[in-house]
């Protein structure tokens, strides 16, 4: 057997992989976090139709493309509906600020801090329509839990398909996967934990459903292209998904189009559907079920196709070795 001519040459390439890869994952993480800021945020104003108009002007002119404006009749129920972030109410006494810090406390920070501005020198009421979990007050515990989740999601995708061989068992452990991940999840996410609140059943069925996006979507992938396919799932899911989910801001703070395309990859699809479902009665999760199901339904049509393509590379294989070998001419 041969041994490698250039060892030295071999381990000079490698560093160099490497800190190429680092010099793209670095501005891939540190990018949107460092460049937080609206772009077409979601707000309303509620009030008196002049004054509602005339400030829904002004802020257009002051931040131009930072917010999307429109007036509304009950700013509440914009809120709860998940069609704003905030609304300005302006009354006789001045305007007051109403918020969901369940929607994103960083949000819910940016615009107090803008509303200040409004004041003219005096304090803006803050009303917290939908505050956050009194066991998760500043939503860092919400945002952390997603790492954990789409890494195992990760492992059980790529284990299945390293270790179990036939499609149909493929299936059956995905699907149990994702059950058991749903149900143990939302255990430990609100009864240990305490950062998750909602119906357990509705934030089990979500977690599921995130369990099932990641790891069938990696197995389907490995199915058809193999190891090829498991990095490339593992890829995207994990270093661009994560980096794109706006899991602790809001996809309208990250630089687009990237916040848009963070909500169509699981990640970001999970954290949205989880706010939507624990806090606002799910009112706009109907992207982000789509987009899961999506991943699921088509990571576990690969895996099943890829059951074909193993028989018939077994049957090919098995053909071969049964044909005679055409007789040599003397």
């Amino acid at each position: 057997m041969s041994r490698p001519s250039h060892p030295a040459a071999l381990a000079v390439a490698l560093a160099v992989v490497v800190v190429a890869l680092q010099a793209l994952l670095v501005p891939l993480f540190a990018g949107p976090a460092a460049n937080l800021a609206p772009r077409d945020l979601p707000i309303a104003v509620a009030g008196p139709a002049p004054a509602a108009d005339q400030l829904v002007a002004r802020l257009s002119e002051v931040r131009p493309g930072a917010f999307d404006v429109r007036v509304v009749a009950d700013p509440d129920a914009a809120i709860r509906d998940r069609e704003v972030y905030g609304a300005i109410v302006l009354g006789a006494d001045g305007p007051v600020l109403h918020v969901a810090s369940a929607a994103s406390p960083t949000v819910a920070t940016l615009l107090t801090q803008a509303a200040a501005e409004l004041g003219q020198g005096r304090p803006v009421p803050v009303v917290d329509v939908v505050p956050t979990h009194s066991g998760d007050p500043r939503g860092a515990g919400f945002g952390a839990a997603f790492l954990p989740l789409a890494i195992t999601a990760l492992v059980a995708g790529v284990l299945t398909f390293l270790l179990v061989k036939r499609p149909g068992a493929r299936l059956a452990g995905l699907g149990t996967f994702a059950v058991l991940a749903g149900l143990v999840g939302a255990v430990v996410q609100q009864y240990w934990l305490d950062v998750v609140p909602g119906g357990y059943l509705g934030v089990a069925a979500v977690l599921a459903l995130f369990a099932l996006a990641v790891s069938a979507a990696v197995a389907g992938l490995g199915a058809v292209a193999g190891k090829a396919g498991v990095a490339l799932g593992a890829a995207t899911f994990f270093l661009v998904g994560n980096a794109l989910s706006a899991v602790a801001s809001a996809p309208e703070l990250l630089p687009q189009p990237w916040g848009a395309v963070g909500q169509f990859l699981p990640v970001g699809a999970g954290a949205t559907l989880l706010r939507s479902v624990a806090y606002f009665d799910g009112h706009g999760s109907a992207t982000a079920v789509w987009v899961l199901a999506a991943y699921a339904i088509g990571g576990l049509v690969l895996v099943a196709a890829g059951r074909r393509g193993t028989q018939r590379a077994t049957a090919e294989v098995a053909l071969a070795e049964a044909r005679p070998e055409p007789a040599m001419a003397g």
